[in-house]
């Protein structure tokens, strides 16, 4: 990840609306871990990611930030909710399940990458596989086949190797012929010219029902996988299934590439990333403060804290391709903190947060920026939704300014969820459009401030109907 700060805020200007303060905090952050990387050795190790606390309110864009950043520079990334963890001796979910997820995570983000790296050969394999099931072998009699044993038996007392040039690991006891081999020719010449790739073909595939068999979350957050070790002890469960030779190819590629990749390389590159570029995003940390309004369990929320905290600070986590060492994970905390407040986290967590940020409020300046700017935004879904309908729909630029006012003032008025509330207007407003769009084959309609008015003004000037329909 060689991006400048000012190239990830630019790319999260993209998504994001506002909130520059805590883009350019996360960006220098992110440039901070690949300074790290160019760093001697022996400072590596000295350097450690300055972890960033954001405090907002909901719908405001904490969330979103962190996930886009995730995609932009390509890291292995995991969202966990502080509130579903519980202290150890409790039961409910571990806190180190978190890193298990971010290593799951980076498992697949390299699998994917040395698959890449293998495609072309293992493309090859697929289509010599997809040959012989398009065009099987002539399978043998039961005489025939006791006959080629008996005569596979004799040459071995004999001191001779049974020759048998035509036969195929793939074709089982089948006998390949001159016109077999042929035809596969022409098939095969067919293939590399996609000419058949609606052809139907089946092949076997793994049973899905009997995927990891006996795993359990008790178990998983151990770090062990019990279902891959029965998987290994017992015979995999093939089921037939009937697909398009686009299709088939995909599932052959799939397994020619797993049999291309050293697993063993792919978990410690997997772990070598999770350690350098992880990102794990720690939402509603507000919620496991002493202060934060809960009826009991105050011991145990400070107990969440101090399970976190060795996370945070650096240690050796357990999981089911290795040990992954947390030095160096870059943890982004996001909290509301509407009925606490930072200091109410224990002092030792908060000093593990360093840099904090303050997310702003949303204005309707804002929202109208939402509804229009960002890459996919609201309305553009929106529109594009109801065009699959073959209905085109046009927004005045007056009935956005209409749905942000409305969507400021019901936050105002009732409880703020931020950008949120836009969701919930918009599905309103658009209702009867999205009902009837189907029976309508076609047509052209404007949405006006009138119409935004007559739909849901009035309910929004009802503080009480507000409250309850948006």
């Amino acid at each position: 990840m060689d991006k400048t700060p000012k190239q990830i805020v630019k790319e999260l200007d993209a998504y994001v609306i506002g909130q520059d303060a805590a883009k350019k905090a996360i960006a220098v952050a992110l440039r901070n871990r690949y300074r790290r990387m160019k760093l001697p050795a022996d400072m590596q190790e000295e350097v450690t990611p300055k972890n960033l606390l954001m405090i907002g309110p909901t719908g405001v864009g904490k969330t979103e930030i962190a996930r886009r950043l995730a995609k932009i520079v390509h890291a292995p990334f995991v969202k966990v909710e502080a509130t579903k963890f519980t202290e150890v001796g409790y039961v409910g979910r571990d806190v180190e399940s978190m890193v298990r997820d971010l290593v799951e995570s980076a498992y697949q983000m390299e699998q994917e990458r040395l698959f890449s790296e293998v495609r072309s050969e293992a493309v090859a394999n697929a289509d010599k596989r997809l040959v012989k099931l398009l065009v099987p072998a002539k399978q043998r009699s039961d005489q025939e086949q006791e006959e080629n044993f008996m005569q596979m038996m004799r040459d071995l007392q004999n001191g001779h190797l049974p020759a048998n040039g035509h036969k195929d690991e793939d074709d089982g006891n089948g006998e390949v012929t001159d016109a077999i081999r042929n035809e596969r020719l022409a098939v095969s010449e067919k293939l590399r010219r996609g000419q058949m790739e609606n052809h139907e073909v089946t092949i076997k595939v793994d049973d899905p029902s009997r995927k990891n068999p006996g795993s359990s979350d008790m178990l998983n957050q151990m770090g062990i996988d019990l279902g891959e070790a029965l998987n290994a002890l017992a015979p995999k469960k093939k089921v037939e299934r009937t697909m398009a030779v686009r299709d088939a190819r995909e599932v052959l590629v799939q397994e020619e590439s797993q049999k291309l990749v050293n697993t063993a390389d792919l978990a410690e590159a997997a772990i070598h990333r999770a350690e350098n570029t992880g990102i794990i995003f720690i939402d509603e940390i507000d919620k496991i403060t002493s202060q934060s309004k809960q009826n009991s369990g105050e011991v145990s929320r400070e107990g969440v804290q101090r399970d976190i905290l060795p996370i945070v600070e650096g240690s050796a986590i357990k999981t089911k391709y290795g040990q992954v060492n947390t030095d160096h994970i870059l943890f982004i905390a996001s909290g509301a903190f509407h009925e606490s407040k930072p200091s109410d986290l224990i002092a030792e967590l908060q000093g593990r947060f360093p840099i904090r940020v303050e997310l702003d409020d949303l204005s309707a300046d804002d929202f109208v920026k939402i509804l229009t700017e960002p890459t996919n935004a609201l309305i553009k879904q929106y529109i594009a939704l109801i065009q699959t309908d073959n209905i085109s729909v046009t927004f005045t630029i007056e009935a956005i300014h209409k749905i942000a006012e409305i969507a400021f003032a019901v936050n105002r008025d009732t409880d703020n969820i931020g950008a949120r509330r836009l969701h919930t207007i918009l599905e309103r407003l658009l209702q009867d459009l999205l009902y009837e769009g189907p029976d309508m084959q076609m047509g052209e309609i404007t949405i006006t401030e009138a119409y935004v008015e007559e739909k849901i003004g009035k309910i929004a000037a009802d503080k009480d109907l507000a409250h309850y329909i948006l």
